[in-house]
């Protein structure tokens, strides 16, 4: 029988029994003191819920001590398991647990997957075949187009774009998910999935709730705890095939992310930077500890080898480069074209382009290179600023498009 609790289960022959049997995983999630991996392990020793309520104080300290027994049968909080009951009961709204058959498969890969699950939106897209993307909350410009492009196009191809919510680059791959018709994305968070961070975001998250999911092993009403982040990222990982890190610093959480991916089995992709840029650094120690190097959305598809036949899918002989499928070819080319020619701009216009290169340069160190004064400089950067050329970033810097 499964123990998911949605609208939809009380309108069914069985809804007492569901309720009752949610209702004790309720009791045994939400009890102060016992954590997740305690909660496992008296689910190994007895089975379902109920059955670890019904064997008896004596057996209990048999497997799990004295201290968990006094725990375990301390007074429940019945007015919380009656408020997730009635969270449950409404529509979009779904509870699943370790012991449901529509339990996403990936999380059982994990070494701690949670014993509950709370849903807003399609819980079957926590099954669906699935790319993380992830990265900086402080992202550039282009950063953020990187994240967006991708996940359109990748959304595009069938993949569930998996990310965290969060400022800068998960939101940029939740939206370009979501730019995508039939695009679906995850949402992963790390408070109550009865509550939105960053507030910011709120509708964001009821799109992402309407066309995707929205996924929390947190209580409701869980606050945003700094501790609680850094644990939701091995959900994210464990929910996808594959990782693509777009932004990241030295210590950023998307590291985080992308080493529990590859603990798991997962792909773990990374977009080069400049050199110069601390948000390129992680992404380029990824790379040069194992990480693909990606450029387009097709060199993602065909390391998955997503969307190919099977007998395509035997990896290359030893010194001989994958070829890309023509389709996977002409769309990724539709959808990250070559850089426009500074041939058609005028002619102050491009050798400002090409004093400024690809990297964040400050505008004292642009006016040494190209010769102009500053006066004159400003005006041709506002131009091509205004025309989608370059970005100001944050400290008086300029990036090339």
């Amino acid at each position: 029988m499964a123990r998911s609790r949605s609208a939809t289960a009380c309108a069914s022959p069985d809804a007492s029994a569901v309720e009752d049997d949610l209702a004790a995983w309720l009791r045994l999630t939400l009890l102060p003191g016992i954590g997740p991996e305690r909660q496992r392990s008296l689910l190994a020793a007895f089975g379902l819920p109920g059955q670890v309520f019904a064997a008896g104080r004596s057996a209990i300290i048999a497997v799990a001590g004295a201290d968990t027994a006094d725990l375990l049968f301390a007074a429940p909080d019945e007015a919380r398991i009656a408020a997730a009951l009635a969270w449950a009961a409404e529509p979009g709204n779904h509870i699943l647990t370790l012991g449901d058959a529509a339990y996403p498969r990936g999380l059982l890969e994990i070494p701690d997957p949670p014993v509950l699950l709370y849903v807003k939106g399609d819980p079957a897209l926590l099954s669906s075949n699935a790319l993380a993307i992830v990265g900086a909350r402080s992202a550039t410009p282009g950063g953020a187009a990187n994240a967006q492009a991708f996940a359109e196009h990748l959304a595009g191809a069938g993949l569930t774009i998996v990310s965290g919510l969060a400022l800068g680059i998960d939101a940029a791959a939740h939206r370009g998910a979501l730019a995508q018709g039939e695009g679906r994305t995850v949402a992963v968070i790390g408070t109550g999935a009865d509550r939105v961070y960053p507030a910011r975001h709120q509708a964001l998250a009821r799109e992402i709730a309407q066309r995707g999911a929205i996924v929390s092993e947190l209580p409701l009403g869980t606050p945003a705890l700094p501790h609680n982040f850094p644990r939701r990222n091995r959900l994210i990982a464990g929910l996808a095939r594959g990782v693509l890190v777009v932004e990241a610093a030295i210590g950023s959480g998307s590291l985080i992310t992308a080493r529990l991916a590859s603990e798991c089995g997962r792909e773990v992709f990374a977009i080069p930077g400049s050199i110069h840029s601390p948000l390129a650094r992680g992404c380029h120690r990824l790379i040069r500890d194992g990480a693909k190097l990606v450029e387009t959305a097709a060199d993602v598809l065909d390391e998955l080898a997503w969307g190919r036949p099977a007998a395509a899918e035997t990896p290359p002989a030893r010194g001989t480069q994958r070829r890309r499928s023509p389709a996977a070819a002409d769309a990724s080319q539709a959808l990250f074209p070559p850089p426009a020619p500074d041939a058609g701009l005028p002619p102050e216009q491009a050798a400002v382009l090409a004093a400024l290169g690809h990297d964040p340069l400050d505008v004292d160190t642009l006016a040494a290179r190209s010769g102009l004064t500053l006066d004159a400089l400003y005006a041709i950067l506002l131009a091509l600023e205004l025309d989608g050329r370059i970005s100001r970033l944050p400290g008086g810097r300029y990036q090339r498009h």
